[in-house]
């Protein structure tokens, strides 16, 4: 089947400029908004909480419009940051009221339908709703310029000769299922070429119809998917200000709806200025002159979203602003988590093997294979750390001497393994030296890329990290544009809290 004729073809040209404008527009996050944010809408903090007036009432007509403002936002916000976002069919859970019903109802009108096409003769009442509702989602599929295809579906679906045919007794019902199917076969993505080939060969008229149906349903879904593909670069540049206009309607019905990010930012900038006045080294020299992080708005912030990478989500409350992403940076975390023990293994691994095998190619990926299999889940109350690094302890042994064997090397002695197995299973202590070596390298990598600014290169690996080089990248490419657009749309609120931040610890530190 040729390419679906419903998905207008864009020039690849425009497409990749327009990607390259939204890629320059997430690494130069703009903060030229800031003064449009009220003067007299600053955040509570810590210490005047205690004297906030108290909550006022607030009517349901209020709540449901900040409800319905607070989902479109948050769709607008999925379709922008999630590259790979897409409708999928509900499915109602087993068992279920809903489901039930459902069932019930569709299995009423069905059984209906095959009763008036049991009688003698024949009614077409239900058959002949039905095909008006598939040609008007047909009708649906077409670009403007389908003409040809549009008259063939408004002349042979032509309801009212239909109707004329079945009281004539002239209506062939088979005739008009075969048009719709080899229509859906036109108008259909390549994906559902399957399901079009099944229709096929059904020649039964319930199920037939019901098939049908079921499959204009998956086409709905096609077009739906494809128009937020080709509508995201366009949203992304509408987004920032409809997040920050829908955030702002938050804020001024919820004047504390940014405590929680005053309490993040203000451990950021306390976390800066102890660096900065534990390592200066004398008060004549200034910070960028000793290489203390300098305490302004943009390195807070970066610091503040590289705290969220450890952020305790048991028993802390995450920021405001970010709660739409708070899954994604758990996420993230636990991803970076995971990749940390990968790393210490593959670094015990290679320096016990030594050069051997370093420059296998495809050896350290299948290592990582075996060891990410071993380690899912590790983030599970039910999961035992101790048991699977013993496992990935023997695993990892015995790829190692397959693959020595196989290149003509001696393969490990027992006291090898049992130094190697060994030291693998220490990595599962807390205090681990490997493991905080490998975290703190990836920590530093992730922020050289976070402060790099608009530079799209990735920062110089760290020593140590070549074999999950990919893996790093990876996460640091969805972390950098998640921070990159949350700045662009909340920087403005940040700067607003953290000009009196600063002010405050600026002058603590002149006294």
């Amino acid at each position: 089947m040729s390419q679906d004729p419903t998905i207008p073809h864009t020039s690849e040209e425009k497409s990749s400029n327009s990607e390259d404008i939204q890629e320059d527009n997430l690494n130069n996050p703009d903060q030229s908004v800031r003064e449009r944010i009220r003067p007299s809408t600053s955040s509570p903090y810590r210490c005047n909480r205690a004297q906030s007036s108290p909550p006022q009432v607030v009517s349901m007509e209020e709540l449901m419009e900040t409800a319905k403002g607070v989902s479109n936002m948050a769709l607008a916000h999925e379709i922008v940051v999630n590259g790979g976002f897409q409708i999928k069919p509900a499915e109602l859970p087993e068992g279920s009221l809903e489901k039930t019903v459902k069932e019930i109802v569709h299995k009423a009108f069905w059984d209906c339908l095959e009763a008036q096409l049991s009688e003698d003769p024949p009614t077409y009442d239900h058959s002949i709703k039905l095909v008006g509702e598939i040609k008007e989602t047909l009708l649906s599929f077409l670009l403007p310029g389908h003409t040809r295809l549009r008259n063939q579906i408004t002349e042979v679906l032509d309801l009212d000769l239909i109707k004329q045919e079945a009281v004539n007794g002239a209506l062939d019902i088979s005739r008009l299922a075969e048009f719709i199917i080899g229509m859906m076969g036109t108008l259909c993505a390549p994906v559902r070429d399957e399901e079009i080939k099944k229709l096929k060969d059904i020649h039964e008229i319930v199920p037939l119809f019901r098939a049908i149906f079921s499959v204009l349903d998956l086409m709905k879904m096609d077009m739906a998917n494809f128009a937020i593909s080709s509508i995201r670069p366009h949203l992304m540049q509408q987004s920032v200000e409809y997040e920050r206009e829908k955030f702002q309607k938050i804020f001024e019905k919820q004047p504390n709806a940014l405590d929680f990010v005053t309490d993040w930012l203000q451990e950021a900038s306390d976390d800066l200025a102890n660096l900065r006045c534990k390592n200066s080294p004398s008060p004549g020299v200034g910070a960028a002159a000793s290489g203390v992080p300098v305490l302004c708005p943009a390195a807070v912030q970066n610091w503040a979203y590289l705290k969220l990478l450890k952020w305790d989500h048991v028993h802390r409350p995450f920021p405001e602003t970010l709660l739409m992403d708070h899954t994604r940076f758990q996420e993230m975390q636990l991803e970076l988590e995971q990749l940390t023990l990968t790393g210490a293994i593959l670094l015990v691994m290679f320096n016990v093997v030594g050069a051997v095998l370093s420059n296998l190619p495809g050896f350290a990926d299948k290592i990582k294979t075996i060891i990410k299999v071993l380690l899912t889940g590790m983030h599970l109350p039910s999961f035992n750390l101790s048991e699977s690094l013993a496992t990935v302890g023997e695993k990892v042994c015995a790829e190692v001497n397959s693959c020595l064997s196989q290149h003509g090397f001696t393969p490990f002695t027992a006291e090898k393994e049992i130094a190697l197995k060994g030291q693998i299973q220490t990595l599962g202590n807390s205090d681990n030296t490997i493991c905080k070596l490998i975290d703190s390298r990836i920590q530093a990598f992730l922020e050289s890329y976070l402060t790099s600014g608009h530079q799209k290169s990735f920062p110089a690996i760290p020593g140590g990290l070549g074999p999950i080089q990919r893996e790093m990248e990876e996460i640091a490419v969805k972390y950098v544009r998640l921070v990159n657009y949350n700045k662009m749309v909340f920087s403005p609120y940040y700067d607003v809290i953290l000009s009196k931040l600063l002010d405050k610890a600026e002058s603590q530190l002149l006294e």
